[in-house]
Order: structure tokens, then sequence, then C-alpha cells
């Protein structure tokens, strides 16, 4: 199967909420920055809008994984922008480049799960531990924004390492 764009996700600014779960939408731009409109807290207030964490890219197949385990995870829960299809979790490294659309990033490093997962409403507080630990090496990757672009649903993923 040709790699392809399976989902995109964004979620405006909302005074007191953090980035999940975002929303699913047929088109992102990105620029350095970021998914535009796309305002994620963490990525803002503690990670201070890092460049190499400007995109957040999780295999679809992981989501369908986590569902297979017993966890109810919908696309855009775990704070996503962009849901692939068609590339194994484990090929995805550091340094490898993709190009979406007529977007470039560059992947930079795995995502590690955090404790806002907890508000996802399957996960809470009494099972926020055992969640984290089942993401674990599998919230998704960060990468960043070599060419801005506009990426869309269905859009073929082009690899190089």
């Amino acid at each position: 199967m040709e790699p392809r764009v399976e989902a995109l996700h964004r979620k405006s600014e909302i005074p007191g909420e953090r980035g999940l779960p975002k929303p699913e939408v047929p088109e992102i731009e990105v620029a350095a920055e970021g998914v535009l409109g796309d305002f994620n807290r963490w990525r803002h207030e503690e990670g201070h809008d890092d460049p190499t964490a400007a995109v957040l890219l999780l295999p679809t197949e992981m989501l369908e994984e986590l569902r297979k385990e017993g966890w109810p995870v919908r696309p855009g829960d775990l704070g996503e922008n962009i849901a692939t299809r068609g590339i194994p979790y484990g090929a995805l490294e550091p340094g490898m480049q993709l190009r979406l659309g007529s977007a470039e990033l560059t992947v930079t490093r795995p995502c590690d799960p955090c404790n806002h997962l907890y508000q996802l409403p399957y996960v809470g507080e009494a099972r926020g531990p055992e969640f984290l630990k089942v993401m674990l090496d599998r919230r998704g990757w960060y990468a960043r924004v070599d060419r801005a672009g506009t990426i869309h649903r269905g859009d073929r993923i082009q690899l190089r390492r």
C-alpha cells in the first residue's frame, strides 16, 4: 500500500482547554511554527514553540492496534495533526523526510506520553498510569516543517531516509 494521509487534525485555542482531542479537518496549512490555526498548550507553554515539535504524526494503524487492545481511541484523541496510513510506526525515525502535498517535513523525535492524556474520557485519573505505560513508544512522532505548504486528506506521502 502506498503511504497516504489518512486524516488531518487541528484545534483552535480555547481558553482553559488543552489541545486534545483535535477535530478532523479536510486540509491543513503548515509553516515553521506548525499547523496554522492549531494551538497546543503544552508545545506553547512548556515546549516554547520548539520548531522541532511543530507537527505530530501518528500512523492510523497504531490507533487500530490500541482499539484491539480495548482502548476506545478515536482519531484526534492523541493530539496528532497528521494520521498516516501505510507507514508502520517502527519505520519512522529521526531524520526521515516526508513530502505530503506541497509540504516537506523531517521526523525529529518520538512524542512521549504525558499526563494530559488523563483528560480523555476513557482514561481519567484511575486508568491514567496504565494508559501512559501502554502509550510508551506509541504516541507518535514530532516533525519540523522544512517547506511550508498545504496537506489534504488522501495526499500521497513520499518518504526519504
